[in-house]
């Protein structure tokens, strides 16, 4: 497995950015107003010619595509020590004794 360079991750999200603007049939000066960003700056970033984390948010943003981060690094909801701690100790079987 190889691991892919910066400029291959920053255009391969640009091209996923850029693809999911114009399955919206939005243009760019449409999509940099509603971001507050420069059309420039949107360029830039679909072009994967590097860009803020302040413009790739804003734009994730105005894309309705906030949800993208969550799954960036998501928190664990579940800590296995915990569960350890709080689980009800075993119960076993004991031995029947026989009486003669």
């Amino acid at each position: 497995m190889t691991q892919k360079t910066l400029a291959e991750l920053e255009t391969a999200l640009g091209e996923n950015l850029k693809q999911l603007r114009l399955s919206r049939n939005t243009d760019q000066r449409t999509l940099a107003e509603q971001a507050g960003v420069s059309t420039r700056a949107l360029q830039s970033l679909e072009n994967g010619e590097g860009s803020s984390l302040k413009t790739l948010v804003k734009v994730v943003r105005a894309l309705g595509r906030e949800s993208w981060f969550d799954t960036i690094a998501p928190v664990a909801t579940i800590n296995p020590m915990a569960m350890v701690a709080k689980a009800a100790p075993r119960q076993r079987a004991r031995r029947k004794v026989n009486k003669p």
